[in-house]
């Protein structure tokens, strides 16, 4: 098949989810023998990413038009390729705000599937002019395209009671690969299984600054890791770094390798987001063996179960915290062997590849299954 993925920054990843599940399923579709095509905002130094196509396409780097100004631009481009006759047999769009954009392919006979992530109207980040966009784009997604994806049973769930729409759950994967190598911990002054680490977008709805106030009541040698970053929160963001805790590190984002170690040799992990649907980092956590400490909202409980301890608020964080620090380390491994487990088991990303597949062959004409 010839595919397309559009709606992300694209790849290699290096901002958030829908960029690292573009890179996993991409080069995955490649690999078996499939014509991808990945839009990017972002150039890389070559027109192809491990046998996947790049795309480069301008936007407008505005809080409230950078996706939707690439979209367009992406669309007009899929769509003028295919009426030239150079075009893809299905398309996957990304985020449900690009929900509007998935008419058009199909006028031109693509077919076309979107996954709409989580319910992103509830983010505190948008205005109220982006929070009605996002609610009805909801709508528009249940209407123009082809298809409707959703990555977690929670949000399958919302759009079939809200607006009586039946979606195809496909869930997101993770690499359990462990890192053998330390260079990033020492970089950044760390030591192995001596810190907590948060990553995540630094957004009010992932309450990093929750978690920085949080570890700062707790007396402890150990660190805290807070990784991530975000094009416009500035303010939030400056929040967040305004202390004086030696205790707390703070480098801005960090991919690929670095990433994979900090994974990899943390003491435990916390996860503190509240908005969206299966949270990329929260499986890769898992998927690595930590002890993970979640917010406990109804995408998280279905990823995370038994399989972490939960919290609420700042106060009972303070005392999921102070619970890992005091329990045995038997107990503290059986969390980490049943995360891993758990990933095994739900999100491997070779299976998930097969079902995006699968929904691209019942996608097509009959003519080109």
């Amino acid at each position: 098949m010839r595919i397309a993925l559009v709606g992300a920054r694209g790849i290699p990843a290096n901002y958030g989810g829908f960029e690292t599940f573009s890179e996993e399923l991409s080069v995955r579709l490649a690999e078996r023998g499939h014509e991808v095509t990945v839009y990017c905002r972002a150039r890389h130094t070559e027109p192809t990413y491990r046998g996947v196509k790049l795309v480069y396409l301008p936007t407008i780097r505005h809080k409230y038009l950078d996706t939707l100004a690439h979209t367009f631009l992406c669309t007009f481009h899929l769509c003028a390729r295919r009426l030239l006759g150079r075009g893809v047999d299905v398309a996957l769009y990304m985020n449900a705000a690009n929900a509007l954009f998935t008419l058009l392919p199909r006028f031109t006979g693509i077919p076309v599937a979107i996954n709409v992530d989580g319910i992103e109207r509830r983010r505190k980040k948008w205005n109220a002019l982006a929070k009605a966009w996002y609610l009805l784009s909801e709508r528009l997604a249940t209407w123009f395209p082809t298809a409707v994806v959703t990555d977690a049973i929670t949000i399958q769930d919302y759009y079939l009671a809200n607006y009586d729409k039946p979606t195809t759950f496909i869930p997101y994967g993770a690499n359990p690969e462990l890192a053998a190598t330390s260079a990033e911990l020492d970089r950044l002054g760390l030591e192995k299984y001596r810190y907590f680490l948060y990553v995540s977008r630094l957004e009010p709805e992932n309450h990093a600054l929750q978690v920085r106030q949080a570890f700062e009541k707790v007396p402890t040698d150990l660190r805290l890791a807070l990784i991530g970053d975000a094009p416009y929160a500035s303010d939030y963001i400056e929040q967040v770094r305004n202390t004086n805790d030696p205790r707390l590190v703070m480098p801005g984002s960090i991919y690929g390798q670095g990433y994979k170690e900090l994974g990899t040799w943390c003491f435990a992990y916390i996860h503190a987001t509240e908005v969206g649907g299966t949270h990329p980092a929260l499986i890769e956590a898992m998927a690595r063996g930590a002890l993970v400490i979640y917010r406990s909202v109804e995408e998280n409980v279905e990823v995370c179960g038994d399989a972490g301890l939960p919290f609420d608020d700042e106060a009972t964080l303070v005392a999921a915290i102070r619970t890992t620090l005091a329990m045995p380390e038997t107990e503290r491994n059986e969390y980490r062997r049943r995360a891993r487990q758990r990933v095994r088991e739900r999100y491997c990303w070779d299976a998930v590849t097969s079902q995006y597949e699968e929904l691209f062959k019942k996608l097509l004409p009959t003519r080109r299954k």
